[in-house]
């Protein structure tokens, strides 16, 4: 990150979270050396000084004095980051989007969505996993952004197997709602869609017709094609982009 960026909001967010917890600039300079002292390098030191003016927007401090400031303050790192516009929930998203050209090992990764492939064992009494559905309203949460959502494929929902298997989870492109009605050339091209009906969730191929969608099911999966009001009583939550699923126990 350059030093020499002025961020003003930056720098109001984060005297903010310095009178929360109730410090003064030179509290933090004195705890920022002890935190230099353990790591062994003066990159997490900060002085009064270079507070005070991070704090009047000078510029976008550095990821050693960040992490100063996230032990201090007692937020999370990434918390701290999002001040400056850095959003470690996009890098998932953006992973996804961006293609090697050559098959590799990934290794660990952010938990960013948490756990993907499999949801913990003490939730699955408390939510329902046998329907399909939205992540975020699995777990209590409301509303998605128009960059993307993750959706969950319920155990019971066959619709697309094997392409799809129940129990996993895709992630959605939510502004991208306009059903393609041809342009693929087989039926791994072929666009998938999250489908939001009266009191349920659907992600299958979609055909509109005069006052009707069609919920396509992959011709394996033995499931019956489904046919809804649309707009009426279905809208396109968007398109399935990506998916995490397992393929054996």
């Amino acid at each position: 990150m350059p030093a020499s960026r002025p961020s003003p909001e930056g720098g109001k967010l984060l005297r903010a979270e310095r009178v929360r917890v109730q410090l003064s600039t030179r509290d933090v300079e004195r705890m920022s050396r002890r935190i230099a002292d353990e790591k062994k390098s003066q990159d997490y030191y900060i002085s009064h000084g270079w507070l005070t003016d991070a704090e009047n927007g000078a510029y976008v401090p550095g990821p050693f004095k960040l992490y100063t400031l996230s032990v201090i303050y007692k937020r999370r790192y990434e918390e701290i980051l999002s001040f400056f516009g850095i959003h470690l929930a996009d890098i998932g998203r953006e992973q996804m989007s961006l293609t090697l050209p050559r098959t590799h090992l990934i290794g660990s990764q952010p938990r960013i969505p948490e756990s993907l492939l499999e949801i913990p064992a003490d939730m699955r009494d408390k939510i329902d996993i046998g329907t399909t559905n939205l992540v975020s309203r699995m777990f209590g949460q409301s509303g998605y952004d128009e960059k993307s959502v993750f959706g969950y494929v319920g155990t019971e929902d066959y619709t697309l197997f094997p392409l799809i298997r129940p129990g996993s989870f895709v992630q959605i492109v939510a502004n991208q709602t306009k059903i393609d009605r041809a342009g693929w050339r087989n039926e791994i091209d072929r666009p998938i869609y999250f489908v939001e009906l009266r009191d349920s969730y659907a992600c299958s191929w979609c055909e509109p017709r005069e006052g009707r969608l069609l919920l396509i099911p992959y011709p394996q999966s033995r499931t019956q094609v489904r046919e809804v009001r649309f707009p009426g009583d279905a809208g396109i939550v968007g398109r399935v982009t990506a998916v995490s699923m397992r393929i054996a126990e």
